[in-house]
């Protein structure tokens, strides 16, 4: 424990995810050591990514303007839309450059443990997406856990019978990975995901 407003930084930064209490301790004293210029930008920068950034009013990314870039872009595919969880995982797909659709991020996922329910998210405003018939394929991008395998199930059913195409992202074995440290989930999917060598 240190005095004053030393502890309260620390406290602070160990609030943000995955930011232990070391880990704090160490950017607490890295930003008490830097120069004062760089410490004054990183708050200038904070600051303005605050009060600047806003979540489109379509999709639910990150964006500087009503809509994000994405959504405003002519040459995107109208008639698919990827589901994720988070914006993070729109930057994620973005940069497999595979996918040329349009996005709807959820804000979460399903998680009853945590009071996180189907009307927490943005999956209202999905559905109004999709009332209009011009999106014919909907891929659930959804994490490979018990979230967002119960969310991509509320989705799919709630979508049955509607006509649309929906998929959901192939899971398995990482590349790199062991056979020895992949969990039956994971084994699971890649023999379900498996595919023909010789075609």
């Amino acid at each position: 424990m240190y005095e004053g407003v030393v502890q309260d930084l620390i406290d602070e930064l160990g609030r943000l995810p995955g930011i232990g209490p070391k880990s704090a301790q160490r950017i607490a004293f890295h930003l008490l050591q830097a120069d004062t210029a760089d410490v004054t930008r990183l708050a200038e920068v904070l600051t303005v990514a605050k009060s600047q950034v806003r979540f489109c009013e379509r999709c639910g990314n990150v964006a500087q303007a009503e809509l994000c870039r994405i959504c405003v872009d002519p040459r995107r595919d109208q008639t698919a839309i990827c589901v994720v969880e988070e914006p993070r995982d729109v930057v994620a797909i973005e940069r497999t450059r595979e996918f040329r659709g349009t996005y709807h991020v959820l804000g979460g996922a399903i998680s009853p443990m945590d009071g996180v329910g189907p009307e927490d998210l943005r999956i209202r405003e999905l559905f109004q997406r999709l009332a209009d018939d011009t999106v014919t394929e909907l891929i659930i991008a959804t994490d490979p856990n018990i979230q967002g395998e119960a969310t991509a199930t509320y989705l799919s059913r709630s979508l049955r019978g509607t006509g649309l195409s929906i998929t959901r992202l192939a899971s398995g074995l990482p590349v790199g990975g062991d056979l020895e440290y992949a969990d039956e989930i994971t084994l699971g999917r890649a023999f379900e995901g498996r595919r023909a060598m010789n075609e």
